[in-house]
């Protein structure tokens, strides 16, 4: 057991050292598993989960079909037309932002709206850096609301056999979802009130964004719809959702195949998919495979069940806040990868049902990269478009909405979840 932990603790140190090549650390560490026997070969294809990475692949294909419609930048000009302020706006446009959100990749909601209200302050000639790090932490928030939100969701979902609409009612409870939606509440009145000075009125735009397709839309809609309606099948095979969003995909290229005539827009969605994001799932579900196989994975959970005292309440607070502060800095999708074995573990090892465990370990990974600007990807992108217009980003900047965000968001979470599913 002790080499499977040195191997994990070194893969996890250079990922954090030279982050541009975390997928290939992860499947070079994958390898070195399966080499030295620490994964036998007939658990490799039970270590993968090829439901989330069919799920990733066919909904960040899907979302880039939605972009090139312009549909979301026609539902924003709906938006800002109702909206008297640049607060307002402010509040709104992240609010807009965490519902796509919620259905769509975190990074792509950023890329849909955050153009927009670079223009819109443009014509105000007031700084889009609040308004662009209000988007960018409202979508990181609303990724833990659904079952597609994010690629943590996804993982979850997938791992814990959760359906579409698990995630608004499980068990007879009301489920993540409402947790996610009190902490939106509560984290939209810390962003009126940072931009509570910001009281300029918003000029009409002189004529709305006309979408020129509509099929993308179509598809993401039947996407959602079809995950709700498989929910409801039982004994389904295990990739079921993975399939549904992958065929919606392969069915959009061939719809743009058909319109335009050209291959090259026909496959151009395909370059959306994060393959990066890809490898690097890939090769930490064969990692976690071999230290699961090696023991370390139940040995943590006993030494975490030990250290809460056998209290149910103290280990659910280390796991929220621990995952909060952790995911401030290191990506969330390798620490949620490797903490749900811990987690299953862990609510073996007190004889609980792991809901409880499960809810605060997504919620609070998820909601804790709003903390800092390397904390999500999402924030990192919304970063970069600033930087690309001309924009810098200083920390101080990020940190003073980011983290009463954050704080605003996890705590009513805690709570709720606390209360539901104890």
């Amino acid at each position: 057991m002790i080499y499977a932990l040195v191997l994990f603790a070194i893969t996890y140190a250079l990922m954090l050292m030279f982050s541009a090549y975390r997928p290939y650390i992860a499947v070079g560490s994958a390898v070195v598993f399966i080499a030295s026997g620490m994964l036998p070969f007939n658990d490799i294809l039970g270590s993968i989960d090829f439901n989330v990475l069919l799920m990733i692949a066919g909904t960040m294909g899907l979302v880039q079909l939605f972009i090139d419609s312009k549909m979301p930048a026609l539902l924003a000009d709906l938006i800002m037309e109702k909206v008297p302020n640049v607060q307002m706006a402010a509040v709104a446009l992240a609010l807009f932002a965490g519902v796509i959100s919620a259905f769509v990749d975190n990074v792509a909601t950023v890329l849909m709206i955050a153009p927009i209200a670079i223009e819109i302050c443009k014509k105000l000639k007031t700084n889009p850096v609040p308004f662009i790090i209000g988007i960018a932490v409202s979508s990181n928030l609303q990724g833990a609301a659904t079952l597609v939100g994010d690629t943590t969701a996804i993982m979850l979902g997938s791992y814990a056999d959760m359906s579409f609409l698990d995630f608004f009612f499980y068990k007879g409870r009301p489920s993540i979802f409402w947790a996610v939606e009190l902490g939106a509440l509560a984290s939209a009145l810390i962003l009126a009130w940072l931009f509570r000075k910001e009281k300029s009125p918003i000029p009409k735009v002189p004529s709305r964004t006309k979408v020129n397709d509509f099929v993308p839309t179509y598809l993401l809609v039947g996407m959602i719809a079809l995950l709700i309606s498989a929910s409801f099948i039982p004994n389904k095979p295990a990739i079921t959702n993975g399939l549904i969003c992958t065929f919606l995909l392969v069915l959009g290229m061939i719809y743009t195949l058909f319109k335009t005539q050209s291959f090259s827009a026909a496959v151009s969605p395909l370059k959306a998919i994060d393959f990066e994001t890809i490898g690097l799932l890939f090769g930490l579900f064969l990692v976690i495979g071999g230290i699961t196989h090696m023991g370390v994975v139940d040995a943590v959970a006993n030494l975490l069940a030990q250290m809460g005292g056998g209290s149910l309440f103290v280990i659910y607070t280390v796991i929220v806040w621990a995952s909060v502060l952790f995911s401030a800095f290191i990506d969330n999708i390798p620490y949620v990868a490797t903490m749900l074995p811990v987690v299953t573990g862990l609510a073996a090892a007190l004889n609980v049902d792991p809901t409880l465990l499960y809810f605060g370990l997504l919620s609070g990974a998820t909601l804790g990269g709003n903390c800092t600007p390397i904390g999500a990807s999402a924030n990192i992108t919304g970063i970069g478009i600033l930087r690309r217009a001309g924009y810098e980003v200083k920390s101080s900047d990020f940190f003073r909405i980011g983290i009463p965000f954050t704080l605003a968001a996890v705590i009513p979470a805690y709570i709720y979840i606390w209360v539901l599913f104890r």
